[in-house]
């Protein structure tokens, strides 16, 4: 979409954002039309693309990507303006702030539990987090009180969620929100690929008295020299 295709009034909105990896990104698809995540790490020296077209979403600008073909010929992925009327200008400086009863109604759900970990914390240790990604699919205002759009995490599993997901090829290249939703990451009780891979996962914790169980698993495990978690897995082939 070139420059003299968009609204003046988007334009100049766009034109005044003044961060700097932001407005290389948008100086740089007003003039051209698109940029590329090779450009962007060739000619910027921005070595993770999509945290540069995150930082001009979080602005309100509506960012599509899509793929072109790059030096060699291989499919890369690229960014242009999205729909001016989705900008979000005057209601964005950055990610939407969550409704203040937003982890109340969370709770009220689900209790106080990590979504991915499945344990009990106190609500001061549980952090609000996007199912599918807000670099991926961004804010949408209509569902800002939407519970279902979040999931409580404790800390441990969001820093695993946002390792995994930055390293997923659907946030590096596709940003396509419905791959986030098959996936573990956003749905722990119902997935179809976790990052994109085919697997599955199960996370078991032992509580309590049950720790004594768990020593004497591993304790096992070492003398059969036998990897734990493939221990545990031949115990359960067994039962099933």
């Amino acid at each position: 979409m070139k420059k003299n295709k968009l609204p003046l009034d988007f334009i100049r909105k766009c034109e005044s954002v003044t961060a700097k990896r932001p407005k290389t990104v948008i100086d740089h698809i007003i003039k051209f039309g698109y940029i590329t995540t090779e450009e962007l790490k060739e000619k910027y020296g921005y070595n993770h693309p999509p945290r540069a077209a995150r930082d001009v979403r979080e602005h309100g600008i509506p960012l599509d990507t899509f793929r072109v073909v790059g030096k060699d010929q291989r499919k890369v992925a690229a960014y242009r303006f999205g729909d001016p009327r989705k900008a979000r200008f005057s209601k964005l400086t950055g990610r939407t702030a969550f409704a203040k009863d937003l982890k109340s109604k969370l709770i009220a759900l689900n209790g106080p539990r990590c979504m991915i970990y499945h344990e009990e914390f106190d609500e001061r240790y549980l952090q609000i987090d996007h199912r599918v990604p807000f670099e991926v699919a961004g804010d949408n205002l209509d569902r800002a009180d939407d519970s279902g759009t979040y999931m409580l995490l404790c800390g441990s599993a969001n820093r695993a969620k946002a390792w995994s997901c930055q390293h997923c090829i659907n946030w590096l290249e596709l940003n396509e929100s419905e791959v986030c939703r098959k996936c573990y990451w956003a749905y722990p009780a119902d997935y179809d690929h976790i990052a994109m891979v085919q697997c599955r996962r199960l996370d078991i914790m032992w509580l309590g008295d049950e720790v004594t169980f768990y020593d004497r698993l591993k304790k096992r495990s070492l003398e059969l020299q036998k990897d734990l978690p493939k221990f545990v897995k031949e115990i359960i082939e067994k039962l099933v």
